[in-house]
């Protein structure tokens, strides 16, 4: 799934992604960068994401720029 970074906080490790195919927002797993090339995240991020049991996105990759963007809600 692929979305964009709608908010992080790198003290607490809290964030949501948006989905960009259907906006539906998602918390970031607590463990969601664990692995990751990524070491903290800025708003606006294109990221490739899966998605726990719980719901919870995790397992964090780089997002493609191609053909995408800015969701408006980041303007």
């Amino acid at each position: 799934m692929q979305g964009v970074i709608k908010s992080y906080d790198p003290n607490t490790k809290d964030g949501v992604v948006m989905s960009e195919r259907d906006f539906i927002e998602y918390e970031l797993s607590p463990s969601a960068l664990e692995g990751s090339i990524f070491r903290m995240l800025r708003q606006g991020q294109r990221v490739i994401f899966d998605l726990e049991d719980n719901g919870l996105a995790t397992n964090l990759r780089l997002g493609s720029e191609v053909d995408m963007g800015t969701p408006d809600f980041l303007q």
